[in-house]
């Protein structure tokens, strides 16, 4: 069980229920209850010219390694400007996404969700942003393979140079008036 003893919402201490099968921290006050600890990642294939887009990242996690552009998303962003955001500031490209072509669900401590989207290029020349990363490029496989790739990275560069015409593309249209505040992705 985590360690997590107080309430988020009003201060009181949590007690362990049975809540939908499963064991949780839940306030005897209130109506909070711990799900859990998630975090959910974006990382951008922007693909020029028949390169992909790598940062060599400074700090953890990854550090040393080449990988794709991303970070987390903030909370009241909608996924598809986190990823444009991370992009521009790690590298200064600007890009917009295409379409999601992976998805990496790794439960743990922090049960960690990783989404890789395809990025048209719009424009800019790649410069690491001298902070979160300390090289920045546009590279082909062949240059890649004498690279510190990251695994997740190399696995990412095939979707999206090998994976085909599929994934999920951003629904601009939804059938119901009121989903159009959400961000949708579905395959069309």
């Amino acid at each position: 069980m985590e360690n997590i003893n107080f309430c988020m919402a009003c201060g009181d201490k949590l007690e362990v229920r049975e809540i939908g099968g499963e064991d949780r921290k839940a306030c005897p006050s209130c109506s909070f209850v711990h799900w859990g600890n998630y975090s959910v990642g974006v990382g951008a294939c922007v693909v020029k010219d028949n390169k992909i887009l790598l940062v060599r990242r400074t700090q953890e996690p990854g550090k040393g390694y080449w990988t794709t552009p991303g970070g987390y998303i903030e909370q009241f962003e909608q996924i598809r400007g986190s990823i444009a955001r991370e992009v521009w500031e790690e590298t200064g490209v600007r890009a917009i996404v295409s379409k999601i072509i992976g998805l990496r669900d790794r439960p743990h401590s922090v049960h960690d969700i990783y989404i890789t989207f395809e990025m048209e290029y719009i424009d800019g020349e790649p410069r690491p942003d001298g902070v979160e990363v300390d090289g920045a490029g546009f590279f082909s496989l062949e240059e890649m393979e004498s690279m510190n790739v990251a695994d997740l990275t190399a696995w990412q560069v095939d979707i999206a140079l090998n994976g085909g015409d599929g994934g999920l593309l951003e629904d601009t249209k939804p059938i119901r008036e009121s989903l159009k505040k959400y961000g949708l992705y579905r395959a069309i």
